[in-house]
């Protein structure tokens, strides 16, 4: 625990009169594209307690989005990002080696879940992880088509909200969005999408994909990858039963098509494992990881198995993906998590 932890406390109406100021201007400067759902204006934060600028403290129930796996400002996340900043701030990963990106990319594969061989890219976020994982389906599949599931969140990006089906607002004015992306009822047992009970039901969600989808939309020949949250987030925070990501797996290797899961929000401890996909003792051909991989520096991954990453040099890259200082951070964040964290 950080010794400078304090209490929560209101001191002001809120938002403050300082609070109130930056407000203001930040309506005459900033695109009004962010929702911004609450008068929360930070000037800093230390473990679950975040201050704001005038002085009222307040307790942090998300974890700044699901990003501070270890607390605002561990203090062993910012020493090594001091200390990574004094001696290389940036370097492009995918023009040079850097150390760090070896070591990330060394210690995401150790942790993947299952076993074998796993090679790692990483990114600036969650979107760009998703993206990455999208070209890379693509690319050594020859195939072209995606499934994802209502109620998914996979990023902002023009990509990644062909995928997402939450809220319409990630979609409206920003079509057409990519092709050949088709959605299919999540394994949400409690609203389900067929109004049947589990597990009489028989997975007919997982069902309906073979017997519907491959046989009047998508045929399984051009289906490139299913890409899941095996634990949905935005969608309502969903836990599926447990034979339903196994099912997805099963279904994936009947056809050669890859599962993509998309441990963003639900991975690096946030379940009580490293990855939520492990609780159900599934093996994905690719994972995107981000949010709470450094403690809130910037950086995202895609894992992927390593017969998977086999595209050539100069297919994918990124100028700040890997950044120095953001390894050392996740370094760190991933030496924590270790350590007792997810406990």
């Amino acid at each position: 625990m950080n010794s400078d932890y304090v209490v929560p406390q209101i001191v002001t109406d809120l938002p403050g009169p300082k609070a109130r100021a930056i407000i203001e201007t930040d309506k005459t400067v900033v695109s009004p594209s962010l929702p911004r759902a609450y008068p929360l204006v930070v000037d800093h934060a230390a473990g679950c307690v975040v201050t704001d600028v005038d002085g009222n403290r307040f307790l942090d129930f998300a974890a700044g989005i699901a990003v501070c796996a270890t607390g605002h400002c561990h203090p062993r996340v910012v020493k090594a990002i001091q200390e990574q900043a004094a001696r290389l701030i940036h370097l492009c990963g995918a023009d040079f080696y850097d150390p760090l990106y070896v070591e990330v990319a060394a210690r995401l594969a150790a942790v993947a879940p299952g076993s074998g061989a796993w090679k790692v890219f990483l990114s600036n976020s969650g979107a760009e992880a998703v993206e990455g994982a999208l070209k890379l389906a693509r690319y050594v599949t020859g195939r072209h088509r995606f499934i994802a599931f209502l109620g998914a969140f996979h990023g902002r990006t023009l990509g990644t909200i062909s995928l997402t089906a939450s809220k319409p607002k990630y979609r409206r004015h920003f079509g057409p969005l990519i092709t050949g992306v088709t959605h299919v009822p999540y394994g949400d047992c409690l609203n389900c999408h067929y109004h049947l009970s589990y597990p009489s039901c028989e997975l007919a969600c997982v069902n309906y994909i073979e017997q519907e989808i491959f046989t009047r939309i998508a045929p399984p020949e051009d289906v490139a990858a299913i890409i899941v949250e095996p634990i949905q987030g935005e969608g309502g925070y969903v836990v599926p039963p447990p034979d339903w990501l196994p099912a997805l797996r099963a279904l994936c290797d009947r056809h050669g098509i890859l599962l993509i899961a998309d441990e963003i929000q639900a991975g690096m401890g946030r379940t009580g494992k490293m990855f939520a996909c492990e609780h159900f003792d599934v093996t994905p051909d690719i994972v995107t990881v981000a949010k709470g991989i450094a403690s809130g520096m910037p950086l995202g991954a895609f894992i992927a198995k390593a017969d998977v990453m086999t595209w050539a040099k100069g297919a994918h890259g990124s100028t700040f993906g890997g950044n120095p200082v953001s390894c050392a951070a996740a370094l760190e964040t991933l030496n924590l998590l270790e350590e007792g964290l997810m406990e």
